[in-house]
This record gives structure tokens, C-alpha cells and sequence, in this order.
């Protein structure tokens, strides 16, 4: 959970395309940034006589401490000025929340951090709000007091009493996270290809690929994240202070100017796509020069096409590198030889439901079926029995039911397995076979839960 500034929408700024599914019954969530702490974690911390707050946005002073505290968490240097300051004017749509020990040598620089704001999550047919965590700390002179343990679930609590359906993080330490009922719900692929070996047999985009500058670059970053993200199920907005990371048009970037940018015009003249990359030169072998490919959009199949087949042909590159790629990615079936690629699978966007019924109505299904669920929540924030029915407009309904009707399939999980199940990464059967899941007929909830396409999410945040 990297330290990436994001905007934080209103509950207005939350667009859902026309095209998509939308719950009727969905809740818009109340603004999460200025809501109350939870007086169970204030009670549970103040037991250990720690005292936790959410950190003012508009003072510099107590934002710079949690921002140290975030740098020494994940083993960073000391800010220095231009990225305190470049910190401070791009976070304030965060929910910042800092532990502090008053008897400690350092009582104003949080022994513990945690950062939420309210998103946009795409399932399958619709969307959803979540709030998205990050910066989440806890210093080695404090571990194992339960401290992590008491602000995950505070939070998750005023989340779900918001109506927020639904929690999203991408995370460091994988280990941590499944005792909230986190479960990774969308995988992520890297790749290291070797060009010379590679070979294109892909089809030959009919548009052109021409350079722009990052600042361009930016701008059709945000423009283009949009336009794909409400189709491309496990992404979530990318708006503002994202890309300025990316892109190095942040004042505190370091070495942007090895950053180069290319844009892909489709015939029409409209810009369909977009890659973001750097070289490293390899000077015993100038011909094997190294290619870091660190952003690919792309609204088409022929711009996707297009921007491949840019890199594949690059003069001088023997390797290329690209990482948050889709566990399904169609460049697999565009070059000539498979075995030019190493590939490396690993858990990348865990999702976490807070609201059952609210969460499961948000998607659309592909098949008519009735489906009865008994869910335990170690947290019991969102457990209990239900029943998901689905109608052949692909809309699926959520009862609370004691006693579920005869002859349908029962499914006994955690909170965890349902939300691994939300988006379509993972089959009912795996999860059965495995022992994550309860159920006489996995092979009819795989199908009911199943998508036709893997859910990918692009960046880290």
C-alpha cells in the first residue's frame, strides 16, 4: 500500500455509465472523510493509553509527522521538503487516521497510520463505492499490542455504518490482511519477455504510434483510465494526483526526464491508447538495452494491438518488462513464441464486502438461479444467512432468510471467499476443492458467479 495521492470524490462525483448495472437499493455513501472514530477503537486504544486521531488536512505540521511515520513504515528515507509539500497540497481527500503514544520519546509523530477515501470499484455489469485503504503502519517499537487490529476493524465499522459496501487495498505484506475477511480477488501477472525470441504474429493495428510529452501524457492518462474503467472489471478511479505520479509531473519526482511517453491514434483521429515506459542501457551489449514498461492503456483491440507491436519492435531493446497485467493477457496469443515470455502470477486487489446484500445486488450474472448463503464474518460486520436470487435480466436480489428454500444449492463461507467470489477471479470449485467453501453443488455456484473475462487492476495504490 504505497503512498500515492488520490482525489477523493463526494458521493456526487461517483458516475456510474448508463450502460452499467446499478442496484436500485444501493445506498450512495455519506462522506466518509470527516465522519467520527469509532468508539470501540478509541476505548481499545485508549486501554493501552494511546491516543488515536484522524490528522488535520489543513495543517502542515501533524501531516508531516504521518508522513514520516508512513516513510519509516515502508522502510523509505526522510521526506525532504519538495515531497512534504508536494504530500500536504495533493492528500486532503484522504482520512487520515494517526496513532500516538504521549509517553513516547516522539508523542507527536504517530506510532501507527491508516488512510481511507471513498472510490469507485468496477464489478461485473456495474459498479460500486468502496473506500480504499492505504499507509497502513504500525511502528516496530509497537507491534503486537493489537493495534493494527483495533483500526482496521474501527474503520471498517464506520465504513459499513456509511453505507459503504464494500473495502479495497493492495498490499505489502500479503499475510496480513485475511483476518479482516480480505480476500485477493483479482490476481496480477508480470512479465519478462525476450524480444529477439518473442516474435509478432498479432494483427497489424490499422492507427499510428507517435511520442508526447509527459505532461500530454498525464492528461490522457486520466482521459483514458475513464473511458476503460467501467468495463474493466477490479479497476478502480485513478483521478488527479495518480497519474502525477506516474508521469513525474510531481515537484518532487525523481529522475522524470528518463521517462518516455507514446500515444496510439487510431485512423479516425481519436487517441485509443497510451504507454508509459523507460530504458535502461546495457553497455556491454547496446543491443540488449532493457524496457520497463510501467503503464499501457488501451480503449481498442487495435490500440492494444498497435502498442504491443510497438515494443516488440523496438530497435536495440533484447528485454522487455511490464508488471499489473491481466492473469488473461491476449499478448500471449500475439507472439510467435510462448516460451519468450516468463511469466509470475501474484495477489494484487483485495476486496473486502462490509454490506452483503448491497454488494452482491451491485453486479449483474449470466445465468437464472436461486442460491442460498450462510456467511461468517470474524469481524460481524456483514455475516448471516442469505439468499441471492438471479432474473434473466442479469439483476441478482439479496433476502435475509433464517430458513432457506428447499432444493437450491447452500453455500457456507467466510466473508473472505464471498468477496474473492464478487468479481469472477476465482471458480467455486477451486475454492471448494480447497476447503474455503461448503457446498453440495460447486460446479452450479461457479457458474453463477463466473465472468468471461479475468478482472485486472493496473496500478497500486
Amino acid at each position: 500500500m504505497t503512498d500515492t495521492p488520490l482525489h477523493r470524490p463526494d458521493a456526487s462525483d461517483l458516475h456510474v455509465p448508463s450502460d452499467l448495472h446499478v442496484a436500485s437499493d444501493l445506498h450512495v455513501p455519506s462522506d466518509l472523510h470527516d465522519a467520527p472514530l469509532d468508539e470501540t477503537l478509541r476505548a481499545e486504544l485508549d486501554a493501552q493509553h494511546l491516543a488515536v486521531t484522524r490528522v488535520d488536512d489543513t495543517d502542515r505540521e501533524p501531516v508531516d509527522r504521518w508522513l514520516d511515520a508512513v516513510a519509516r513504515g515502508f522502510l523509505n528515507g526522510e521526506p525532504d521538503e519538495k515531497r512534504r509539500q508536494a504530500f500536504f497540497d495533493r492528500t486532503a481527500h484522504r482520512r487520515k487516521i494517526g496513532v500516538y503514544d504521549p509517553t513516547g520519546a516522539q508523542p507527536t509523530e504517530p506510532v501507527a497510520t491508516f488512510a481511507s477515501w471513498l472510490a469507485e470499484l468496477t464489478v461485473p455489469g456495474g459498479a460500486l463505492p468502496v473506500t480504499a485503504i492505504s499507509s497502513v503502519t504500525v511502528s516496530p517499537t509497537h507491534r503486537r499490542r493489537g493495534i493494527l487490529r483495533s483500526l482496521m476493524a474501527g474503520e471498517l465499522r464506520t465504513a459499513a455504518e456509511r453505507d459503504v459496501p464494500a473495502a479495497v487495498l493492495t498490499v505489502s505484506e500479503s499475510s496480513i490482511y485475511g483476518r479482516f475477511g480480505f480476500a485477493p480477488a483479482v490476481a496480477s501477472t508480470s512479465w519478462t519477455l525476450d524480444v529477439r525470441r518473442a516474435g509478432w504474429i498479432g494483427p497489424v493495428a490499422p492507427g499510428r504510434v507517435d511520442f508526447v510529452s509527459r505532461e500530454r501524457g498525464r492528461e490522457l492518462a486520466e482521459e483514458l483510465h475513464e473511458r476503460i474503467r467501467p468495463t474493466s472489471v477490479g479497476e478502480v478511479g485513478m483521478p488527479g494526483g495518480h497519474p502525477d505520479r506516474f508521469f513525474g509531473t510531481r515537484p518532487d519526482a525523481e529522475h522524470p526526464e528518463l521517462l518516455r511517453v507514446v500515444q496510439y491514434r487510431a485512423p479516425g483521429g481519436g487517441i485509443d491508447g497510451l504507454a508509459l515506459y523507460r530504458v535502461s542501457e546495457d553497455r556491454d551489449d547496446f543491443a540488449a538495452s532493457t524496457v520497463d514498461l510501467t503503464m499501457l492503456l488501451s480503449a481498442t483491440d487495435e490500440a492494444y494491438a498497435g502498442l504491443w507491436h510497438f515494443f516488440l519492435s523496438m530497435d536495440l531493446i533484447g528485454t522487455l518488462r511490464a508488471s499489473e497485467l491481466a492473469v488473461d493477457e491476449p499478448l500471449w496469443w500475439m507472439i510467435a513464441d510462448q516460451r519468450a515470455a516468463k511469466i509470475a502470477v501474484r495477489d494484487h486487489h483485495y476486496v473486502r464486502i462490509l454490506d452483503v446484500p448491497a454488494a452482491l445486488a451491485a453486479r449483474t450474472y449470466d445465468v437464472v438461479d436461486t442460491l442460498a448463503l450462510d456467511v461468517v464474518d470474524p469481524l460481524e460486520i456483514a455475516g448471516g444467512p442469505f439468499v441471492l436470487t438471479t432474473d434473466a435480466d442479469g439483476s441478482g436480489f439479496v433476502e435475509t432468510m433464517d430458513d432457506p428454500p428447499l432444493g437450491i444449492p447452500f453455500v457456507r463461507l467466510g466473508i473472505a471467499e464471498l468477496s474473492a467470489l464478487l468479481l469472477g477471479g476465482v471458480s467455486a470449485v477451486t475454492l471448494a476443492r480447497a476447503g474455503r467453501i461448503e457446498t453440495d453443488d460447486p460446479e452450479r455456484v461457479a457458474r453463477l458467479f463466473q465472468t468471461v473475462q479475468a478482472p485486472r487492476l493496473s496500478f497500486w495504490y
